[in-house]
């Protein structure tokens, strides 16, 4: 199996994903925009892409961020999507996907830091890649906006300040507004990097503070993404 990952921060972590990955033997390939890697040329190179998250949005233009070039991690998707790769998209890369397939990025109803419950819809409880997901989940959070919605799109779970929380794509595209690979390492870089950001957001609804965050333990919500990632990369075996 060869993942490629889009990282577009040098603050934004593969977390979970990166321990899942090795702990497989899998061949990892990077990306690293903000430090100028460049994209694959095609999808041929990997197997799977994951795309993660950054403070960018999909209409940042190359203007404004001379590093992130939007229309060329959509074609990248595209490409992969079109070869039956397998994409997975993490907050800004969810919303990259939504994009590409023609869905607009839309601003959630309530920002959210930290680590607050999401609900699967009745969809999501019935997936199989998802069960082991339970009703509600607790997971990690720090968003603003949310992926548009294709007409072929489910979503798969929901927040009480976000309604597309997890949402599948394609048989082998799935966008999660959620973090679920945070780890305490990756989250402490977020917050090294956020200072700002955090006392802007202080009192609102669905804002953790540093020491909640700190305190938190990521480990359940990792184990039950690699389940799910081991659920779907099995499926995509057998196609």
């Amino acid at each position: 199996m060869r993942v490629h990952f889009v990282i577009h921060e040098s603050f934004e972590s593969a977390g979970a994903y990166l321990t899942w990955a090795e702990e497989r033997g899998y061949a990892i390939s990077w990306s690293r925009v903000d430090a100028g890697e460049p994209l694959p040329k095609s999808a041929d190179s990997f197997d799977m892409l994951v795309v993660f998250g950054g403070p960018q949005s999909p209409r940042t233009t190359l203007a404004e961020c001379p590093y992130f070039n939007s229309q060329a991690e959509q074609h990248l998707i595209n490409q992969a999507i079109a070869a039956r790769r397998i994409v997975v998209g993490i907050c800004l890369g969810s919303q990259l996907i939504g994009e590409a397939l023609g869905a607009k990025v839309c601003q959630s109803p309530e920002k959210e830091i930290g680590h607050f419950p999401i609900a699967l819809t009745e969809a999501g409880q019935q997936h199989p890649f998802l069960s082991h997901f339970g009703a509600s989940l607790t997971v990690g959070h720090w968003h603003n906006d949310m992926p548009g919605l294709t007409d072929q799109a489910t979503v798969l779970a929901t927040s009480e300040g976000c309604p597309r929380q997890v949402v599948q794509y394609g048989d082998f595209v799935y966008g999660f507004q959620c973090h679920m690979e945070f780890t305490a390492e990756a989250v402490e870089g977020l917050i090294a990097h956020s200072e700002e950001e955090l006392a802007q957001a202080k009192g609102k609804p669905f804002i953790r503070s540093v020491a909640e965050m700190r305190e938190w333990d990521y480990r359940e919500m990792n184990e039950k993404l690699w389940l799910f990632l081991d659920k779907l990369l099995q499926a995509h075996a057998q196609k």
